[in-house]
Parts: C-alpha cells; structure tokens; sequence
C-alpha cells in the first residue's frame, strides 16, 4: 500500500487521541462523582447534631433547645433550626404514604452535593418522631471538592501530557527504531564494511522505511561492487603494467649500451602503444562499470556495420576463413553505432584469434521477435564449463601463456590483455543487448542466398557437412534501446 507509515501513524493517532478524551472524560466524571458526597466523618457529625438537639428537646424543653441552637451557629458559622412537618391536604384530598414517607425539608447528608453552586446546601437530620427535623446549612468546613480545581488540573492538562509524551514515545520508536539501524549501517558502510545490509526485520514492516531499508540495499549492492570491481581493475592493471615496464627498461638499458639499438626502440614503441591502449581500454571499461551509461543515441543499420567489420577482420586475417550469414537490412533505432561496433569487432577478433589457420569463423544476423540474435562461431579449442561465465571478466584469460603469445604476434590489438570480451559485455549491456557464450559441437554447412536470403560468403567444398566445434558468443539486440531500458 502506497503511503502505508502515513496511514499506520494516522489511525494511532486518531484512536489515541479517542480513546485519550474518553479516558479524561470517565475520570472526569468519576473523580466527581466521588468527590460529591460529604466525608462520612461529616456525615457522622451532622448526625450528632440531630441526635443531641433531639435529645435536649425531649428533655429539657425548647428554651433550652434554642440555647443550644445559637451555640452550635456560631460554633460552625452558619445557619441552624428545627422544624416540624404538618401536611395537610385540602379539597378531600388525602397524603399520599410513600412522598408523606420521603418528605424532606433539605438534603439527606448521604446525598450528593452539586460543586459548582456557591451556596452551600441546607442538610436534614431527622428526630426520632419524624416530624421534627434539624436544618442545618452544610458548614464550609464541611462542603465536598475543595480538591477539585487540582483534580481538575491533573486530569485535563498533566494527564493529556503524560499520555500524549507516551503515546509520542511509543511512535518515536516505531519511526527511529528502523532509522537508527539504518544509521548503523550506513555508517559502517561508510568505515569500509562493504558487506554490511539492513536488517532483514525490517522487511516484516512493508512501508515506507522497508522500502528505504530495500533501496539501501540496493544502493549498497551496486556501490560494494563498483568499489570490489575498481579495486580488482586496478590491482589487474598494476600487474599488466609491470610486463611492458620491465620490457621498457630493458631497452632502455639496450639503447644506452648501444645493443641492437633498432630492435630495442622498435621494442619500446611496441610497448608504449601496449600501455596506451591497456590504459586507455581499462579507463573505458571503468567508465562503463561506474556510470552505466544508456547508449541510445544513433539510428543505423546493423547489418551494414557488421559486415564492414568483417571485411576489416578478413583484410587482417587472411589466413582465417570468415564466414556472414546476414540479412539485407537490419534497422537499428536509438542505439549506439561507436559502442555496438567496438563490441562485435572485439568478439570477431577474438574469435579470429583462437582459430587456426586456414579453420573457419561464422557470424550469423538472425531476426528474432525482439530484435536481432547474433552468434559468433570460431573452430578453435573452446573453453572449459566452469570458466565460461569468467570469459566476460577484465584480465581474464584461459590460458595466460598463450595469452603472452598473441600478444607479442598482434601488438595492435587490446584483446590480448583479456579485456576485449569485457568491454564487448558492458557496451552491449548499455545499448540494452544481452551476451552469453556457450561451447558448441555441430555440422558446418553452406548457406545459399536463395534459400535463406543471407549473403554468403564462398566455402570450399571440404569445408562443407564437416563436424565442428568451438566457442559460440550469441549477442541479444533490441530493435531500440530505450524499450530495452
């Protein structure tokens, strides 16, 4: 769900904040509704004074009643007197029992006092004969919720921040609890661990800070690699580096003791141009590893570029047999003619070099549903399984002492260093093509133009329906690079 945080901090809000003024509100009530009644040490003295004024009536007579009764007003500071109840009815009417029971001239010191009047309430305290009652203005002294302003207090303001502090905290930690681990490893990322990655708990939480948590990751993939790579790149071409400056010093020993002078300059222009294009190729393949740049700039015709590359590639091999299988056409559109053409001139090369003479090397241009599929087939000696997925590696090289061999036979070329097939995969990969290579074993076989529609070049007739093996590179194309990105 988009937004998912938002909306799980939304409903703990507004629930919280709910069940927040119910809980006030219940308090509020209850404290009170507690706070209403008057205290039973109260309760017990107001009916004191009903039992001792009904006991000085029936025993020492009024006079001595209304004694009584100015001392006990000025003792509480309030007003006091007794009365009796004589309901007579009128009109043949007569008193009904149950209110004639519960007649009351005042308050019932068990009943509730309102706090919010001022006045103070007039209590009653009945005498043995029910008809005489004690009236008695509730004293100050005695009045209920002289606590209330502090309850109040409590209740509607430190109570609400309590609560609101806790239910913050407990969102603090909902929100922080992932950033903090996040924080952790983006700082030991940033020390050096390379293989550091987010909790996977983090998963369990499916929102917005998962998702943060996954583009971490994410980011931290990329960034681990980019750096292992640029890492590896270097420490290879530190090591390829140290080859042709050794050479290099040995000729310049050679030209300064005047040794096959000649020899020795033709040695060291071939290494300088070694160097240059190991340098220059290796700049280029970190370029493409680091930026990963989308190559979908040009509008060109596949077929035509690769078949200019093969007339090239036979005009330096002629002693290889070079074998397009093309279609008439093969639009491509907002791709990258200089990238596409280095990497298919890399892999034909390559091909070249590990066929022996007089063998045979095929490329074939098919048209497929997506765009174009192009296989590169040399005869030479393939690759083992295991090593397959490693061809694609700067510096990597199957058999490093031949290696040393092509090199010295075809100075001009940077594939002999191993990074040919590298540089092949990431333009290929930036114009949104895919490349795979795979040993094979099939028959050769010729194709005619007018059964298949390719232009073929000539084969012998000995070279036909000959079991074949090697190393096949196939190459997948879009017919435009931006639907591929």
């Amino acid at each position: 769900m988009k937004y998912t945080l938002f909306w799980r901090l939304c409903t703990v809000i507004a629930v919280g904040t709910v069940l927040l003024f119910l809980a006030i509100d219940w308090l509020t009530n209850h404290t009170e509704s507690s706070m209403s009644f008057i205290a039973k040490e109260h309760q017990q003295q107001l009916l004191a004074y009903g039992k001792e004024a009904d006991d000085i009536m029936r025993n020492q007579g009024e006079q001595a009643l209304s004694v009584w009764l100015k001392d006990l007003q000025k003792k509480e500071n309030t007003w006091v007197g007794v009365v009796r109840s004589n309901l007579t009815p009128m009109a043949g009417s007569s008193v009904y029992k149950p209110f004639f029971d519960r007649f009351q001239y005042g308050r019932s010191v068990e009943w509730k006092i309102h706090l919010y009047f001022q006045q103070n309430p007039v209590m009653e305290v009945p005498f043995l004969d029910a008809s005489t009652h004690l009236l008695i203005e509730l004293p100050q002294r005695m009045r209920p919720g002289a606590m209330l302003l502090y309850a109040n207090a409590l209740l509607q303001i430190a109570l609400p921040l309590i609560l609101l502090c806790i239910l913050s905290f407990v969102l603090y930690r909902h929100v922080m609890s992932p950033l903090r681990k996040l924080e952790n490893v983006t700082k030991s990322f940033s020390e050096g661990h390379l293989d550091v990655r987010t909790n996977a708990s983090l998963l369990e939480r499916n929102d917005e800070l998962t998702r943060l948590a996954v583009t971490f990751d994410k980011m931290a993939d990329r960034t681990s690699q980019l750096i292992y790579n640029q890492r590896q790149l270097l420490a290879d071409l530190s090591h390829e580096l140290r080859t042709p400056l050794t050479r290099i010093d040995m000729a310049i020993d050679f030209v300064e003791q005047k040794i096959n002078p000649q020899q020795a300059i033709e040695r060291l222009r071939y290494e300088a141009s070694t160097m240059r294009n190991l340098v220059e190729d290796t700049l280029t393949l970190a370029w493409l590893n680091t930026e990963s740049p989308q190559l979908n700039t040009e509008d060109f015709d596949l077929a035509e570029l690769i078949q200019v590359i093969c007339e090239d590639a036979r005009f330096e091999y002629p002693d290889k047999n070079l074998v397009s299988k093309l279609p008439e056409k093969a639009p491509l559109i907002q791709s990258s003619q200089i990238a596409l053409g280095q990497a298919i001139e890399n892999i034909i090369r390559n091909a070249l070099r590990h066929t022996p003479e007089k063998s045979e090397v095929e490329v074939l241009l098919t048209i497929t549903e997506q765009g174009y599929r192009l296989c590169v087939k040399d005869n030479g000696p393939g690759v083992p399984e295991h090593m397959l997925g490693d061809i694609f590696k700067p510096f990597f090289r199957v058999d490093k002492a031949r290696a040393s061999t092509i090199e010295r036979k075809d100075a001009s070329q940077s594939t002999g260093f191993g990074l040919g097939l590298a540089l092949a995969h990431r333009q290929i990969e930036a114009v949104g093509g895919t490349i795979n290579a795979q040993n094979y074993t099939d028959d050769a076989r010729g194709y005619n133009e007018d059964a298949s529609g390719y232009s073929d070049s000539a084969q012998s007739d000995n070279e036909k329906d000959m079991q074949r093996s090697g190393l096949k590179i196939q190459i997948e194309l879009p017919r435009s690079s931006t639907t591929a990105h």
